[in-house]
């Protein structure tokens, strides 16, 4: 499955504890990643500093939805299901 356009949903939702670059300490959920572009596709993809969560993280039907906001739910729906 290809990624939505302008979509950037699995990097805003989800927490990471990683560093990313500009984001030294990872980022909360619920906020977009800094490595976004204006078109809300990551500038790091295929960087080795791209933390590996991010990498095993792989659009689906069910996660991605029909729209962002769709996307958005689910994958905020399974961050509040994994918190600690």
């Amino acid at each position: 499955m290809e990624c939505r356009p302008d979509c950037g949903a699995c990097c805003t939702a989800p927490s990471i504890s990683s560093p990313i670059p500009g984001m030294p300490h990872g980022k909360p959920a619920n906020t977009p990643c800094v490595q976004l572009d204006e078109h809300k596709r990551c500038k790091i993809f295929a960087s080795p500093l791209r933390p590996k969560v991010c990498a095993g993280l792989q659009p689906a039907a069910d996660m991605c939805g029909a729209t962002r906001s769709e996307a958005l739910t689910w994958l905020l729906n399974l961050e509040a299901l994994t918190a600690p």
